[in-house]
């Protein structure tokens, strides 16, 4: 028995699955392909329609029986460790599940997770859990910890009236260390109670003009700033103040990155409709407002490259690890996507961004949030 293709699947869950997926029909032909497939086997889902499965997957496993068996048990089956290959590209170690449809026994799922991606998501799942833990902990604890840390620092300060220099030295370093734990503190508050975005049209040089004066007036007076804009850019769509600081964390960053004698900051902005990020719906949402900020220091440590934008990670000996987990925060609440590429000498951040809504005309309703609209 054969079924018409393509198979009604749910839009919303079979676009957002990061693992190839692929519906078989009784006969062993695929009657769709999740856009993670198309990847995988570098062909759109309308040209696999009709193509017998096993022809464009050779899987290192008694396929035909695995089929089979879930039909028949009407249950899933996992198949772990294998060597999966569509014939254009070298054997990749997999784990493959097996599962009916619910709704129609004779079709059955085939779920492809190459053994890297699912080692890194579950090691992200694990980061991200324990950091949300962490970061409940340490938010419940800073109100409490901050109000003998004020007492602590008004005592030092007082006895330091009545010492000598020696001494005097000793509650210094006590006021300085008090003052240093709780502006730890202020930061992990910052990020655990940051407000939802107000956004609205900004001039994304505008943003980037404030931040480098705010910078270059303070902790990167000694570094060199430059500017490359496209001056065309339009707006994008986001709230002002946290946009600005999304742009002085990531100009402190490359800062406490350079040599003590300075370094170079390149400030660039581009537009580029390539990148689109999927909404939850499963449509695209085009990103094409590009802003990287680029420095020429070592680079970061490649055992923390691949979790820079996760709580607590950091490279630096007294770092917090939470400077570039709240851009990447901030980011994500605007709907926008941030990257990183590093090598020693030039490591780029790159942030990509929505445009802003075109102004309503007089009487039209206020425009609205795109990604509200997903939520």
């Amino acid at each position: 028995m054969t079924y018409r293709a393509p198979y009604p699947v749910p839009g919303v869950i079979w676009a957002s699955l990061p693992v190839p997926a692929v519906l078989i029909d009784l006969d062993g032909r695929i009657l769709e392909a999740n856009p993670a497939a198309e990847i995988f086997l570098n062909a759109s889902s309308r040209t696999l329609r009709g193509q017998p499965a096993l022809d464009r997957l050779s899987i290192d496993a008694p396929m035909d029986e695995a089929l089979s068996r879930a039909r028949a048990n009407q249950a899933a089956l996992f198949i772990n460790d294998v060597d999966v290959t569509t014939g254009e590209r070298p054997p990749v170690q997999c784990n493959v599940q097996v599962a009916p449809m619910h709704d129609n026994a004779d079709i059955v799922m085939i779920l492809i997770s190459p053994r890297d991606i699912a080692d890194r998501m579950g090691r992200a799942m694990q980061v991200k859990s324990a950091a949300k833990s962490a970061i409940g902990m340490a938010e419940m604890l800073a109100h409490e910890i901050k109000n003998p840390l004020a007492g602590i620092s008004g005592a030092a300060q007082l006895i330091s009236m009545n010492v000598g220099p020696e001494d005097r030295e000793l509650t210094d370093l006590i006021v300085e260390e008090t003052r240093r734990i709780v502006k730890l503190l202020e930061q992990v508050e910052q990020f655990g109670n940051l407000r939802p975005p107000d956004r609205r049209a900004v001039n994304i040089h505008d943003a980037l003009d404030r931040a480098r004066k705010s910078a270059q007036m303070g902790y990167a007076a000694h570094m060199t700033i430059l500017e490359d804009y496209d001056p065309s850019l339009p707006s994008t769509f986001a709230d002002p103040d946290q946009l600005m600081q999304v742009f002085l964390n990531l100009i402190k960053n490359a800062t406490e990155a350079a040599d003590r004698r300075g370094g170079t900051i390149r400030l660039r902005t581009f537009y580029d409709m390539g990148l689109r990020l999927r909404r939850r719906d499963g449509t695209g949402a085009p990103l094409p407002l590009q802003v990287e900020i680029i420095d020429d220091g070592p680079g970061l440590p490649p055992e923390i490259a691949g979790d820079v934008f996760e709580p607590f990670v950091s490279g630096r000996e007294n770092g917090t690890g939470l400077g570039l987990a709240l851009v990447s925060k901030i980011i994500s609440d605007h709907g926008g996507w941030i990257g990183v590429e590093s090598v020693p000498g030039r490591t780029v951040f790159r942030l990509s961004l929505p445009l802003a809504p075109k102004a309503p005309k007089p009487n039209d309703p206020k425009p609205k949030d795109p990604d509200k609209e997903t939520r």
